[in-house]
Formats: C-alpha cells, sequence, structure tokens
C-alpha cells in the first residue's frame, strides 16, 4: 500500500524548506535527514529523494541554498564566488534547521546528510565540525573542497580567466572544512559516495583518491557508469544506506 506523504512548506527564518514525511508520522520524532540540492538548482529537484526517504520512515528537509531556488540571485562574474558563497551559507544555516525541528520535539536524535554535487560537497564539509551527524551521503559531488579550488583554479587558468589575486586568502576557510584533509581527525561515520565515472563537472577522480586513501568498514563506494547525473537507481541505494545506518 501506497503510503500518504505530507510535504510542507515551511520557513525557518530565511531558510526556505520543504519537509517531507509519512502523514501518520507527522507529529512523531523521527530520524531527520536534511538533503541538499546542487548547483544552479533547488529543493524542488531533489524531492523525488525526498518522498522516498519520506516512505522509509525518515523526516527530510530539503532547504534552498543561498541564491537558489527561492533564494535565487544573479550569479557573481567573478568566478566561483556565488559557488563558494552558496556552500558556506549551507554550513551556517546547518544547525537553524536541525535547532528548529528538536525544539518541536520532531526528531529522534538520529541525524542523516546528504547531497548531490555541491549538496553532496556541503554534506563533505559538514562532517568534519558536526559529530552529530550520523550518517552522510556525497553523490556526485568532492570530499575535497581544496582540491576542487585547484581544479577550478586550473580551469580559469586554461580559459585565461583572471580571479583575485588573494583568491586562496578569500577562500582560506576551505582548509578547516576540507575532509579529506581532516579525515582522520573526526569520528568515523558511515559515509556513502555515489560519484559517475565519467562526470564532466566535478571530477570522479578527487572522490576516488579519497576513498582509496582512507578506505574503511564505514566507507560505501559506488562508482556508476554516468556522467554528471543522478538517475532513480542511485537515490534507492541512498535510501537504502540511510535505513540501514539510522
Amino acid at each position: 500500500m501506497q503510503l500518504k506523504l505530507a510535504i510542507r512548506k515551511r520557513k525557518i527564518g530565511a531558510i526556505p524548506i520543504l519537509e517531507v514525511v509519512n502523514q501518520e508520522n507527522l507529529y512523531a520524532p523521527l530520524p531527520l535527514v536534511v538533503y541538499y540540492h546542487g548547483w544552479q538548482t533547488s529543493k524542488e529537484l531533489v524531492l523525488t529523494q525526498g518522498r522516498k526517504l519520506a516512505q522509509q520512515g525518515f523526516r527530510a528537509v530539503l532547504p534552498d541554498a543561498q541564491n537558489h531556488g527561492e533564494r535565487k540571485a544573479p550569479i557573481s562574474k567573478i568566478p566561483s564566488l556565488t559557488f563558494f558563497q552558496s556552500i558556506h551559507t549551507n554550513l551556517f544555516e546547518f544547525e537553524t534547521m536541525i535547532d528548529y525541528f528538536s525544539q518541536l520535539g520532531l526528531t529522534n536524535g538520529k541525524i542523516g546528510v546528504g547531497g548531490v554535487s555541491m549538496g553532496g560537497m556541503t554534506t563533505c564539509a559538514l562532517l568534519t565540525h558536526h559529530p552529530e551527524i550520523d550518517a552522510a551521503v556525497c553523490a556526485m559531488g568532492s570530499p575535497s573542497l581544496i582540491d576542487y579550488r585547484k581544479e577550478l583554479q586550473r580551469a580559469f587558468k586554461d580559459k585565461n580567466i583572471s580571479v583575485p589575486k588573494d583568491y586562496e586568502d578569500l577562500t582560506s576557510w576551505l582548509v578547516d572544512y576540507d575532509l579529506a584533509s581532516n579525515y582522520s581527525k573526526i569520528r568515523k561515520r558511515p559515509l556513502f559516495f555515489w560519484h559517475g565515472l565519467h562526470d564532466e563537472k566535478i571530477p570522479f577522480a578527487q572522490t576516488d583518491r579519497f576513498v582509496r586513501a582512507n578506505l574503511g568498514p564505514e566507507i560505501t563506494f559506488h562508482a556508476a557508469n554516468e556522467r554528471h547525473m543522478i538517475k532513480v537507481p542511485a537515490m534507492d541505494q541512498i535510501t537504502e544506506f540511510f535505513s540501514a545506518n539510522l
């Protein structure tokens, strides 16, 4: 029997979200999964994933990142400024969302975080500072913000695009939130990576390198014969991962 789901639009301070939950569990304390969308998309683009999570008993929270969705704003012509600003704001806002649902008594204390592309990179960054996260999913995102910044710098140089001379200082916060650089210092938790072998936007090699360097029982890695696109079977794998680990 198909469960009846409730999809509610909320605004937590300045953060527009979709909350997806089984109608019968609307006011019950449940495991909470915050799931982030990718660059230049919106919370609605991860709604299928949210539905799948809700059907398995989770309360799925899908926020719009700064500059996206209901918070859409022009992209700065300064290379990568809007991209990194969007991730940075996600990091600032994470606790606000968790506290909101905790104060309403709608969580049971179990917290999962995941996301696609930019959302996956947000997820990896959050792991460096939030031991309360119990399980995490990075789909099509890099676990190394530093490596991705280097990739961007190479691309800018090849295309003769100028960046501020103090670019690395302006993005110096990336160092403390780079999962690859900080993984040995944090508590290991179940972590699922999904990445397309032919990803044309975020290099597969960055995820592969991290997994090879840190492979342990907590890491699950699925390398797919795909480009920068996630399909329904992968969403099912992600849902199964959270079901097994939250």
